[in-house]
């Protein structure tokens, strides 16, 4: 287990971007990312779900025993003694993950869809901020933001994949999937000007993976119907438009540096979560 790079396999968008990270960083960053997949994976595979449930609370056992015979959640315990992360972002990172554990998924309101955006990769881009030493609330809150733009534009993506696993995060249908979008474009937004305040080293990197990611849900509206949205199989971004974003984003850097605009001014969209999760407690 220990040597497997998840992020390398699972999140091609994210570990191009990382690149441009620092070389321990960028480990840390892995070893997040390493410890959010393994548990994610047990929700994902093929096993009866009776099976999932036992496997899922194992892996809840093992990390509140800090079982460290697991590499994975051993690396991830000394994340959170380094950087000072709340218990309460993974156990909501748990309470995600473990909402997919069911015969069949449906999420009905926009509550419900922002709460668990919120759990299964808000959680992970607090985590991640906190990493790259981001300290200031308003920050912290927008790394929330970029979790929940990128988890929705999965959503978007993944509408027929997760059909399939009996999972209805959004309606079927293209009209759901573009409002879906412009709603992970709002969160998009909110995150720019906070990653003024992620030391310089990291900034770059948290650009590119914005506009990587950014990019997926642009390809998506191109569909236009959700007939060709069907036939497209799933969309990515490609090495060449990766090259073309990642040079983009140097255009970002230089308008971050001369933006005016505060990050206390951004009014984030969070009342629906914070009607069940008190995000300042987290942060």
């Amino acid at each position: 287990m220990s040597s497997k790079n998840y992020l390398s396999i699972y999140a091609k968008s994210f570990n191009w971007a990382g690149f441009f990270l620092p070389k321990k960083t960028y480990k840390n960053c892995s070893y997040l990312y390493d410890f959010c997949r393994v548990v994610d994976n047990i929700a994902d595979d093929e096993d009866a779900i009776e099976i999932k449930k036992i496997k899922f609370q194992k892996f809840v056992n093992d990390f509140k025993q800090k079982n460290f015979e697991n590499p994975v959640i051993q690396n991830m315990w000394n994340i959170i003694h380094e950087f000072n992360i709340s218990l309460e972002i993974i156990y909501d990172l748990f309470d995600g993950i473990e909402s997919d554990i069911k015969q069949n998924v449906k999420i009905d309101t926009r509550k419900d869809l922002l709460i668990y955006c919120y759990r299964v990769a808000g959680t992970v881009g607090l985590m991640m901020a906190k990493i790259l030493k981001v300290s200031k609330k308003q920050s912290l809150k927008s790394a929330i933001d970029l979790g929940i733009a990128m988890q929705l534009t999965n959503i978007s993506r993944d509408v027929i994949e997760d059909s399939k696993k009996n999972r209805s995060y959004i309606n079927g249908n293209f009209e759901e999937i573009n409002s879906t979008i412009k709603l992970a474009d709002t969160f998009y937004k909110n995150s720019f000007y906070s990653i003024r305040e992620i030391p310089l080293s990291f900034r770059f990197s948290i650009l590119v993976a914005r506009r990587i990611y950014r990019k997926i849900g642009y390809k998506i509206l191109k569909k236009k119907t959700f007939e060709n949205y069907s036939k497209s199989g799933k969309i990515y971004v490609s090495n060449f438009e990766k090259v073309l974003e990642t040079i983009l984003s140097i255009y970002d850097l230089i308008i971050l540096s001369l933006l005016n605009k505060n990050d206390d001014q951004i009014e984030h969209d969070h009342l629906l979560i914070n009607k069940e999760i008190n995000l300042d407690e987290r942060i």
